[in-house]
């Protein structure tokens, strides 16, 4: 068994592309519109194909996003080393993505270092 794909919903579709494609090298499919309910989505795909489809609809309710709330907590990237974690996060913090721990080595072993993205959901990156 495995997971299929993640879903998140986005505010702003085009820029999460972007920015999944950008940092993490997804490719993105041709998108898909639903012209009744104003469903818009696009599926990432990342080069060891796992996929995230992002998601948009007008009638989105946005509200602020604790980061010890219950549910989903965030997505993890596995950059394959410990100087790749610390150039991404040094790339991501001179881009003005606000770097919410890390890099560092966890109580439970794992180098990482957490961020928000875009809309505030939180991002680890890990080797």
């Amino acid at each position: 068994m495995r997971i299929g794909h993640i879903a998140m919903y986005t505010t702003d579709l085009e820029a999460a592309k972007e920015f999944f494609c950008f940092y993490f090298g997804a490719k993105a499919n041709n998108g898909y519109h639903n012209r009744v309910t104003g469903f818009r989505s696009y599926f990432l795909t990342f080069e060891e194909g796992t996929s995230l489809e992002i998601m948009t609809r007008p009638d989105m309710v946005e509200e602020r996003k604790h980061q010890t709330r219950t549910g989903y907590a965030h997505i993890a990237f596995c950059l394959g080393s410990k100087e790749a974690v610390d150039a991404m996060t040094d790339r991501l913090r001179n881009d003005g993505f606000e770097i919410i721990s890390g890099p560092r080595t966890t109580g439970d072993g794992y180098y990482e270092s957490c961020f928000l993205d875009l809309e505030g959901n939180q991002i680890e990156i890990t080797i």
